[in-house]
């Protein structure tokens, strides 16, 4: 899908709260071998954060570095999956305290993991339609996980926002991008349940990788591309293995995917994963690069895009943050118990 006007990344912030717990931590609590743990730490939230005091802080690193009055932005869209009201949009939250409202559009968006390149996606066609100049598409989770279980290891908090605009004033410029779904169930949380179940060994395949091998081979073969042409690619990052293994099978090099690996160092921040890959990518890229992209929420579909780095990108980037900056302010949390404490899983009925 191309937009009829064209359209890039103007502004992006990132946002990662300092509190790491320790992936051995979590795996002696439970009596598991600590040998090959997938990550070795994952981020948390602070007890006075959620996903929309983080969505604030990233909007307003996209916002700095993109130089645009907040009253200019015609929308802001929120993709998260831990989201702190059931009825209540966090995107007019968001909104209010960047200074956009009260004329624009504003709501929040689910799709799993991928709910952050969805708004990417709705921001952009916004931009490349011609209804706005400017709108905001934000992915950022809490990610919850249920005590004991295998995603306890890896669920993590943070993500970005990307802040669309036209293209004579992007910082990447949007070359395409396609979608590609299916409904295959490997993930989800039923209403009323605290945390979500997963198909385990499905996760993988049918789902993460099917759909992420054809929404990037579909891109790709759209605009008559190879791997090769990049120099950067971003792929969900449920963990290290699965996204090393769906780059590898592209045909993508372990150099390409290494700026955007982040997963290593805070875990999978959910519908934040991706752009938080992204974001990395923006602050390491040059004048000229391209940069691939692709997302996958469970349900399940992934999102890919294709970038190119302008001019104005390195002059933008001392505005806000780097994600190097939030991944290395990080407050060790002493054990379990703080950790079940800060992640607000003793409830008390």
């Amino acid at each position: 899908m191309r937009t009829a006007r064209p359209a890039g990344i103007v502004g992006y912030g990132a946002y990662v709260p300092r509190p790491r717990v320790r992936a051995s931590s979590i795996a002696a609590a439970w009596g598991r071998e600590a040998a090959h743990l997938p990550v070795r730490e994952k981020s948390v939230p602070g007890l006075d954060e959620d996903a929309v005091t983080m969505a604030i802080e990233a909007a307003r690193g996209a916002v700095a570095r993109s130089g645009v009055a907040p009253d200019r932005i015609r929308a802001v869209w929120v993709g998260s999956e831990s989201k702190p009201y059931a009825v209540k949009p966090s995107g007019t939250i968001v909104a209010e305290a960047i200074g956009a409202t009260p004329w624009v559009s504003a709501a929040d968006l689910e799709f799993a993991c991928k709910a952050g390149s969805e708004a990417m996606q709705a921001a952009l066609a916004f931009v490349g339609s011609g209804m706005a100049d400017y709108a905001l598409g934000i992915g950022m989770d809490a990610a919850q996980s249920k005590p004991g279980d295998a995603l306890e290891l890896t669920a993590a908090a943070g993500g970005a926002a990307f802040l669309f605009g036209p293209a004579e004033e992007a910082l990447a410029v949007v070359e395409a991008t396609a979608s590609y779904v299916t409904d295959t169930p490997d993930f989800f949380r039923r209403q009323h349940l605290h945390y979500p179940e997963h198909g385990h060994r499905f996760t993988g395949e049918p789902s993460y990788f099917a759909h992420s091998r054809a929404a990037s081979r579909g891109l790709l073969e759209g605009l008559g591309r190879r791997p090769a042409d990049y120099r950067w690619a971003v792929f969900h990052q449920p963990n290290p293995k699965f996204m090393r293994r769906v780059a590898a099978d592209l045909g993508f090099t372990e150099e390409q995917i290494a700026a955007g690996a982040v997963v290593d160092r805070i875990g999978n921040t959910y519908s934040g994963a991706s752009l938080l890959g992204l974001a990395a990518v923006l602050d390491t890229a040059r004048e000229g690069d391209r940069i691939f992209f692709c997302s996958y929420g469970s349900g399940a579909g992934s999102d890919s895009f294709s970038f190119v780095a302008t001019p104005r990108l390195a002059a933008a980037r001392a505005a806000a943050p780097s994600v190097d900056d939030y991944l290395e302010n990080r407050r060790a949390i002493g054990d379990y118990g703080e950790y079940l404490r800060l992640s607000r899983k003793i409830r008390m009925l």
